[in-house]
Formats: structure tokens, sequence, C-alpha cells
């Protein structure tokens, strides 16, 4: 992970590398259930979620909360 920013812990990472990251982690099928939208859960691929992500800023919230949970006092 890179340096954490004191200003934003996400500083230098892109929508892309977070749900590469949380995808890793958890699969798609784990990511559906806590964030409930059909990306996820519908034939969910890299493409569609980044595009949907990008148009929606609630739901990259909550995608950037989740990250920054998992992540939580790695430095």
């Amino acid at each position: 992970m890179p340096h954490i920013h004191p200003n934003d812990p996400l500083h230098g990472l892109t929508l892309e590398a977070i749900l590469r990251d949380l995808v890793e982690r958890m699969g798609w099928n784990e990511l559906g259930r806590i964030i409930e939208v059909r990306c996820f859960n519908i034939d969910p691929s890299l493409k569609s979620s980044l595009a949907f992500l990008r148009k929606t800023p609630w739901a990259r919230k909550k995608v950037e909360e989740l990250y920054l949970s998992l992540h939580e006092g790695e430095s």
C-alpha cells in the first residue's frame, strides 16, 4: 500500500487498484453481499463495475470506505 497521506488515506490509489484489491481479498460474491449493487451481483466484471462506480458517487464512497476499513492499521 502506498504511504498514507495525512489528509487523504487514498492518495495515490486508483479506483481500479482499490476494486482489484477488494475482489482479490473477498471475491465478487462477498463484495456484492456487502455493497448491494447490480454490477457486483449480476455478471460482475472489473470494466462494468469501474464504469458504474465512476458515475455513481455514493457507490464509490462505499467501496472506498470498505477498502479503508480492511486496511485500517496497515502502513
